[in-house]
């Protein structure tokens, strides 16, 4: 496997011209196509599979595609090109990616949550399962609120409280997002006023917390399982909190606070434009193959685990599952529409 990268204009960066002869996996020599029937093998992929991601390098979207592409290789024998898009909350990578070449040799790793989102709230023209069909997930999280090491705030009581006295300030990734949405209807349920900042992606928005330039910060609960004793979580947008110890035992907010606020969880999932889809079955199914054998893999969960992220959030399913979970996103984008537009 080569895995090179992109920068937004298409063109190779420097950095990524001098990985490319460190990164090189031979791919036939891992295992070639395990898992994928002999007369796809023969015939998909030929060349590159590019992968199209709408949010930055570097970002939780950039460290879960390489986590899988890692392995994949042992089951798709191709290289890997990944090309990064931010912009506009996703809606540049998404564009970028809806008028490239519908081949199914371009795929774009989503995060369902904030990006179904944004196509919802956004005039982007592109509509889930019109244009775009999410084939494989692989991850979901929930989301969390959470201060620096040095915040006043212990208790996601004290921030609300806060929230009632003067506006909080909370950093976000983009505004459509569930943590977005997580925040906004805790303000509307308590009666605090909290200030979302959007910074363009998990690693500023993280920074901005750390270091005091915002009063908390609102993401997918990995980010700070990552971040380890520069983040405290102050609670967790979920039914449960399925990583007590890595979060020092966090209440879920509906429990601390007595709300009753949906979950707010996001998903990563593998998407393809709906002409590819139509228009290329056999290679679809090759790809879709391969992506499920890799998820079977016991060395999916060791790289998952490898980038800090827990294997709990391993949350594979097909093509029914992935897009059951964008309807559901779109059921949430348009249920709180008006707190993310006045937001």
């Amino acid at each position: 496997m080569t895995i090179t990268q992109k920068n937004s204009k298409g063109g190779l960066s420097r950095r990524s011209f001098l990985q490319r002869s460190t990164m090189f996996v031979g791919a036939a020599g891992t295992g070639g196509f395990a898992g994928v029937g002999t007369a796809f093998a023969q015939q998909f992929p030929e060349r590159n599979i590019d992968i199209i991601i709408p949010t930055g390098e570097g970002g939780g979207a950039d460290r879960d595609a390489r986590a899988f592409a890692k392995v994949w290789a042992k089951h798709l024998a191709t290289n890997f090109e990944f090309g990064y898009y931010p912009g506009a909350a996703g809606q540049v990578g998404y564009e970028f990616y809806m008028n490239r070449e519908a081949d199914a040799y371009g795929l774009i790793f989503a995060n369902l949550g904030p990006e179904v989102i944004m196509l919802e709230m956004q005039d982007t023209g592109i509509s889930v399962g019109e244009d775009i069909v999410y084939i494989q997930q692989t991850l979901s999280e929930p989301m969390a609120v959470w201060v620096g090491p040095n915040s006043p705030f212990a208790t996601i009581q004290d921030l609300v409280e806060e929230g009632k006295r003067r506006p909080v300030t909370v950093s976000v990734s983009r505004l459509p997002h569930p943590a977005s949405i997580g925040m906004l209807a805790l303000g509307e349920a308590t009666g605090a006023n909290f200030v979302l900042v959007p910074y363009g992606g998990g690693n500023p928005s993280s920074m901005a917390a750390i270091t005091g330039e915002v009063d908390c910060c609102a993401l997918p609960i990995t980010n700070t399982i990552v971040l380890g004793d520069q983040a405290r979580v102050l609670g967790v947008f979920a039914d449960t909190n399925v990583v007590p110890e890595q979060t020092n035992n966090a209440p879920t907010v509906n429990a601390a606070m007595g709300t009753s606020i949906p979950a707010m969880t996001s998903s990563r999932a593998w998407g393809v434009q709906r002409a590819a889809y139509d228009a290329h079955p056999d290679r679809i199914k090759a790809l879709v193959a391969s992506m499920q054998a890799t998820i079977a893999d016991p060395a999916y969960a060791e790289a998952v685990e490898g980038t800090g992220v827990p294997a709990v959030f391993i949350d594979a399913g097909g093509e029914d599952v992935a897009m059951a979970t964008a309807q559901a996103m779109k059921e949430l984008a348009n249920k709180y529409r008006d707190l993310l537009a006045g937001s």
